[in-house]
């Protein structure tokens, strides 16, 4: 039989000296757990390389072990040398066996033969264990046969012993050595902690699920990748593991791909194909998808439509997409994802809806993060390189958008980092925040009035409070027939939802104030502008630099005749107008023309292991102060957080008519003019809409009726009501709630 051969290339990557093994073909696979063989021969060329730093194996799945792995092998090899050339191995003393000696020969001198060098190369833990009992053998003779030859070789098991005992890779298999079995190579899939990636991935992931985990929750993505959820013992953070797609493919699928991917490589598309990433990512679909239906028929495989589908997305996120981010975002139930630098040193970090914060067994590297960078900067039009280190854009795939800010060096001297937060795929709305308990249904039927007398809203908080989810679901309150126009410097905002369900919304994309260097406008200037593009709704993404100024004075001169809306960071009333005055230059008189300022907040557990949203005040904001709202009881709360209710309740100023705000949006419906109980009424009619809605949408098995184009409707069906009903001059809130709930009955029982 021919002698096989070992072919190993070293490698240096950056600051890491590689050990590289090409395993394609090999019988033994490309994964020392598993093999003996591997290990073996892995172990002898970290004898001959002691500086290396990590080591990979190149399979259809190049398999990465890093520095912590490689240390505990080089430990090991260090140590195996020690024992060879120790005095006491090199004496000879066992070499002959004295008379009298063959009652431990197999006990003995065969088993140190077996546990030194050959086979602790092999399997060390193993050989450990082993060495172990043949101590105790030994042992036994010793009391029994206390020949010169027995206590020398028991001299020579206790060094073997003592040398293996100081050993990281020992060490850390203590736990498990009870009961092991020689020979199951098991234990090293606890120990060792290897990444494995496709060749035409950059992203490594950890195969092995943590040691001392538990899974608590699994489930699949809409592309195919697995995911399950591990609770580890002694951490406070959970575990999110991710088998993407990539790793499961067969032989025959990964040929197909790489053989694409090559041909991609060289594919250059027009220049205005470029310029948008969707049409981009079009033509490299149908690409893929000419191409491998070419190779299926060249190599003659068996590969169905759906199976071509399945290869060409893979094909367009490892190509001109964002590859393992896309996975991520594609799971409804992550909302944040960050990735701290230097690129490759942690994992990717996620916050998921229902375990918090979580590790991940996602390490993309660095060129893979440049590739994001890349196409950040094309698809924004933004810089980011030392000049302009921060970058604020966001990303749209085909059912997801998300938030992205990318930082690089000087402002984070560990180079390359991104935090991102994603959007629902379809916008939040007032049903289904009550739903979720950020408000109750009595202050959606609040905002709703506000929001239909043409009032000014504020929403306020600190970040994740659900600021721009509230301010979407807003949107939708606002009647069809009326214009919308947005400004925002990053694309949160459910604007291509409501378009798509018949709103007139006009988007404007103005300038990030972190990116001073771009060709884009002010965010003053797009304020100024939305004021000439005629009579509409305005929606400010977030108020945060010069447009405030801008925003207030078209405010005060009344441009404005309908909604406004905006987001802005502060976690009171006073903390806003402190932000709007003080910060960003507003005259306090000028803060005025603010008239609703709603606070949104997270409320933690008393153990700080968990978190919700909530709306934790609804202020309207009056108009006799002079400088200071707060201490010329310019703020009066209208609804307050209760803590042992856990929901919003209606204050004394509400309840008892002192609203101001609300009493002037009477002033110009007749039919609510100076009589404040009917403005109470209407706004409990808006709240049990919303709770029947809820209630609806579970009898009759209708989760649509929550969402944006369902809520749309309704709320149009019910402003028909009450016309209809002003015509016997009062607004009659039973008949009114009536006709609404016929007609939503028999729209969701259509759908059944």
């Amino acid at each position: 039989m021919a002698e096989e051969r070992w072919e190993f290339a070293i490698k240096q990557d950056g600051e890491e000296i590689v050990i590289e093994l090409d395993c394609s073909g090999s019988p033994y696979g490309s994964s020392i757990e598993e093999s003996e063989v591997l290990l073996q021969k892995t172990l002898e060329k970290l004898a001959e390389v002691p500086g290396a730093t990590k080591i990979s194996f190149l399979d259809k799945n190049i398999t990465e072990y890093g520095w912590r792995e490689t240390r505990m092998l080089k430990q090991l090899v260090q140590v195996l040398r020690t024992i060879k050339e120790s005095s006491i191995v090199q004496s000879g003393a066992l070499e002959k066996a004295e008379e009298g000696a063959e009652a431990i020969e197999e006990g003995g001198i065969l088993a140190f033969t077996r546990i030194t060098l050959a086979y602790l190369f092999k399997d060390p833990i193993g050989g450990f264990v082993d060495l172990r009992r043949t101590i105790v053998d030994v042992g036994k003779q010793e009391k029994t046969n206390p020949t010169n030859e027995v206590k020398k070789k028991m001299e020579v098991l206790r060094f073997i012993e003592k040398q293996m005992e100081e050993l990281e890779l020992i060490k850390v298999a203590q736990p498990y050595l009870a009961g092991h079995k020689v020979g199951d190579r098991s234990i090293y899939g606890m120990l060792f902690a290897h990444t494995s990636r496709p060749n035409f991935s950059l992203t490594k992931f950890y195969t092995n699920f943590p040691a001392g985990g538990e899974v608590i929750q699994e489930y699949d993505l809409p592309e195919g990748s697995k995911v399950k959820i591990f609770s580890i013992r002694n951490r406070a953070r959970k575990f999110y593991h991710v088998t993407p797609l990539e790793l499961s493919l067969s032989q025959e699928e990964y040929e197909a791909v790489d053989f694409v991917r090559r041909v991609l490589a060289s594919h250059r598309p027009k220049n205005e194909s470029l310029l948008d990433a969707q049409s981009l990512r079009h033509v490299f679909y149908e690409l893929s998808r000419d191409l491998l239906e070419e190779f299926a028929r060249r190599s003659q495989a068996k590969m169905a439509g759906e199976e071509l589908d399945k290869l060409a997305k893979i094909l367009v996120r490892s190509t001109a997409g964002y590859g393992v981010l896309e996975s991520l975002l594609a799971d409804p139930k992550i909302q944040d994802v960050n990735l701290n630098a230097p690129v490759g040193a942690s994992p990717v970090r996620i916050y998921h809806e229902e375990f918090e914060e979580c590790d991940s067994n996602i390490v993309p590297n660095l060129d893979e993060a440049k590739s994001w960078v890349s196409r950040l900067k094309l698809s924004s039009g933004r810089p980011l390189d030392q000049a302009n280190p921060v970058l604020d854009t966001s990303i749209i795939l085909q059912d997801t958008t998300a938030r992205i800010a990318a930082v690089t060096r000087p402002l984070s001297p560990g180079g390359i980092s991104f935090a991102i937060r994603k959007h629902r795929e379809a916008p939040w709305t007032f049903p289904l925040l009550v739903k979720n308990k950020m408000m109750n249904s009595y202050a959606a039927g609040l905002l709703s009035f506000v929001i239909d007398g043409g009032r000014t809203m504020l929403i306020a908080g600190t970040r994740g409070a659900g600021k721009t989810s509230l301010l979407g679901a807003a949107m939708l309150e606002v009647l069809k027939k009326y214009r919308m126009i947005t400004v925002e410097d990053t694309l949160e905002l459910p604007v291509n939802y409501l378009a798509s369900v018949g709103y007139d919304i006009l988007p404007l994309k103005v300038r990030s104030p972190m990116s001073e260097a771009s060709g884009e406008m002010s965010a003053e200037s797009g304020i100024r502008t939305a004021l000439r593009l005629g009579d509409s709704c305005l929606i400010v993404g977030e108020v945060r630099s010069n447009e405030a100024r801008a925003l207030y004075e078209a405010m005060r001169v009344g441009a404005l005749a309908n909604f406004v809306g905006g987001t802005i960071h502060g976690d009171t009333p006073y903390g806003v107008f402190d932000r709007v005055v003080n910060d960003l230059g507003v005259p306090p008189t000028s803060f005025k023309a603010t008239d609703i300022v709603v606070i949104a907040n997270t409320i933690r557990s008393a153990d700080g292991m968990s978190r919700v949203r909530r709306i934790t005040s609804i202020t309207e904001v009056r108009k006799e102060w002079k400088s200071d709202p707060a201490s010329e009881k310019g703020f009066v709360e209208l609804m307050r957080y209760d803590g042992k209710k856990g929901e919003l309740v209606p204050t004394e100023a509400l309840l008892n008519g002192h609203s101001e705000i609300l009493m002037k949006i009477g002033e110009n419906v007749s039919e609510w003019m100076g009589d404040y109980n009917a403005i109470l009424e209407n706004i409990k009619l808006r709240a049990k809409v919303r709770d029947q809605l809820i209630k609806f949408s579970s009898v009759y098995n209708a989760p649509e009726a929550l969402e944006g184009d369902f809520v749309s409707e309704s709320n149009a069906r019910l402003h028909l009501a009450m016309q209809e009903s002003r015509k016997g001059g009062v607004i009659d809130s039973a008949a009114v709630f009536q006709t609404w709930s016929d007609w939503a009955k028999n729209a969701l029982k259509g759908k059944e």
